[in-house]
């Protein structure tokens, strides 16, 4: 099935929660931040969808926008088709529910969000960083991230490898 029909399909059963749809090399259906749990259960249990794989969940700081947006790469075994699910979170409160309760492969997907944007996945069975310690200040794939100069005493300026 096209991303075309799948997107005519969720806008159709969800009129409220489905936002739009951006065609291109990448097409893309937009979904409401409160809805995306909703949709991306339907999408995996509904036999003509059968999204079983999330391949990607990754996040995109859009500060022009005032919101991070949360970008999910899905596909079908069952019927070879996939799709990319889109939902913008504001930057200065970023929640949003998981979808690890559909996939379980967005536990650590989910957990570099929160490590690196700062993006709370509501009901997440583990939300806690992954690549930076716990005690780390900031989130730095966030455009008005500024590294600070140590962490416990020790430098974070790199030499120029050029």
């Amino acid at each position: 099935m096209e991303a075309a029909a799948i997107h005519a399909a969720l806008a159709a059963r969800f009129p409220h929660a489905v936002l739009g749809f951006e065609a291109g090399r990448d097409p893309a259906v937009r979904v409401r931040a409160g809805d995306v749990d909703v949709v991306a259960a339907h999408l995996k249990a509904d036999p003509e969808l059968a999204f079983d794989c999330l391949s990607n969940e990754s996040g995109v700081d859009q500060p022009q926008r005032d919101e991070i947006e949360i970008v999910y790469h899905l596909f079908s075994y069952t019927h070879g088709h996939a799709l990319t699910l889109k939902v913008g979170v504001m930057r200065d409160r970023p929640q949003l529910a998981t979808v690890a309760t559909v996939w379980r492969a967005a536990i650590w997907q989910e957990r570099e969000i929160f490590d690196l944007l700062g993006v709370d996945f509501i009901g997440h069975p583990d939300l806690r960083r992954i690549l930076l310690p716990e005690d780390w200040v900031g989130h730095p794939l966030r455009k008005d991230y500024v590294e600070p100069t140590e962490y416990h005493g020790i430098s974070t300026k790199r030499e120029s490898l050029l």
